[in-house]
């Protein structure tokens, strides 16, 4: 399943990450007359065509025709979209779905009998070419289906292979990470403007300091426990910070926010929206 042999993929609702995606899938190389893309608002199929040049069609008419359906619906919306796919899809097509908290038995068992079924977590930083895409595997999906998966995620980010039990981890983790991040430096920003900085200022220091301890995270090879205690010097301003922070139980709250957005995940699977 691989771009050069011309098999067409259809982006089932395509918002804000179906449009990254298929912006990303242009750029890595496919051809936008083999991507079909389904709306729920006519103003917007044009404006799709007008963008990318690819097909706008029904949710009907995208099972019959691609080779690869992308389900980039909302988790509520997901048992209605199958029922609608299902007198049309069959087993040779193969289901990618970005939903959060669907399990791939869950579309299995509304969809035709032995349909690979391939499910994707990924992050809003796709929208930037950042994003973390976790990918597992359904009964019936196989390593080219995986990695058909992979080649189409990997266009926006990087891509990470997990059994299907971790999926509800790391949608906590990758998933809903980028959130953490962002109430992190509206804290910091808020801590700034409570410092005497304005908040433009505290907002471009912060801002860059995350994106350099980010680049360093990644780069470095080191742990972050090192690269924090390259920061922290004996009796200097790091550590009195570290110690409120530890005072204030920030780690042990972030471990429960991720446990709640796991929990939640495991809700969203169970059907209880």
């Amino acid at each position: 399943m691989s771009r050069t042999t011309s098999q067409k993929v259809a982006v089932l609702g395509t918002g804000k990450i179906g449009e990254a995606l298929l912006s990303g899938m242009i750029r890595g190389g496919w051809a936008p007359a083999d991507l079909l893309v389904t709306t729920r608002r006519q103003e917007r199929a044009d404006e799709l065509r007008t963008r990318y040049g690819v097909t706008p069609v029904s949710n009907a008419d995208a099972a019959k025709q691609a080779d690869t359906l992308i389900l980039a619906c909302k988790p509520q919306d997901m048992a209605r979209l199958l029922d609608e796919l299902a007198p049309h899809v069959t087993a040779d097509r193969l289901v990618i779905s970005a939903a959060a908290g669907i399990t791939t038995a869950f579309i299995e068992e509304r969809l035709a009998d032995r349909t690979p079924v391939v499910r994707v977590m990924p992050n809003t930083p796709v929208l930037v070419d950042e994003g973390m895409s976790v990918i597992s595997a359904g009964s019936h999906a196989t390593a080219e289906a995986l990695a058909h998966a992979e080649d189409i995620f990997g266009a926006v980010g990087k891509t990470l292979r997990v059994p299907e039990t971790q999926q509800d981890a790391c949608t906590a983790l990758s998933g809903s990470g980028p959130a953490y991040f962002y109430f992190l430096v509206e804290a910091m920003t808020d801590a700034g403007i409570l410092l005497g900085l304005p908040r433009d200022k505290a907002h471009d220091l912060i801002v860059q300091a995350a994106v350099g301890a980010s680049v360093m995270l990644r780069d470095s090879g080191e742990h972050p426990v090192k690269l924090r205690e390259n920061v922290t010097s004996p009796a200097g301003t790091t550590i009195n910070a570290i110690r409120e922070l530890e005072n204030h139980g920030v780690r042990a709250a972030l471990i429960a926010a991720l446990e709640a957005a796991r929990d939640r995940s495991r809700e969203l699977a169970s059907g209880n929206n």
